[in-house]
């Protein structure tokens, strides 16, 4: 039963953000949008973290949903942590995101917000809220945060 409440949450979010994608002429970023997360590799470490034992146990590492987490970041652009580069010599590089994937984040968050049942299609103050509040957390190149910034203000 997990499994189907899993994959009921995945193609829900997956609808909303397609409907945000097609909006804005993201067709096949809206069609292709996290396909990665029905994979082995991501699928059951997620169902286990998100609907299995982990979930009572926060104390507990789950190293396989890290892993499965990572994966997920280093596929799919739409992720800010895809485009870090961790160098040999420990710097860090934020490289800067292409406008259509910034796009597809920000359709992500209102898409996966949407799919928890926390927003819906008009309330777009939420995403800008909590972009704001989490901003510092998220690891973006000048320009990239400019765009997101910019685009948040114009649309959401």
């Amino acid at each position: 039963m997990k499994y189907f409440k899993y994959l009921k949450y995945v193609i829900r979010h997956k609808y909303f953000v397609m409907i945000e994608c097609f909006k804005h002429g993201l067709y096949w970023q809206g069609i292709a949008h996290d396909m990665s997360k029905l994979l082995p590799s991501e699928f059951f470490p997620y169902v286990n973290h998100f609907n299995g034992d982990q979930k009572d146990k926060k104390d507990k590492k789950d190293n396989a949903f890290d892993y499965a987490w990572l994966l997920h970041q280093k596929k799919n652009k739409h992720h800010w942590q895809w485009w870090i580069l961790q160098e040999d010599d420990g710097d860090v590089k934020k490289l800067e995101m292409p406008m259509k994937y910034i796009k597809e984040m920000l359709y992500d968050w209102k898409g996966a917000a949407r799919a928890q049942g926390v927003g819906n299609k008009k309330n777009n103050y939420l995403i800008k809220k909590w972009y704001y509040t989490n901003c510092s957390k998220i690891k973006l190149n000048t320009a990239t945060r400019e765009k997101i910034q910019a685009y948040l203000e114009l649309n959401f």
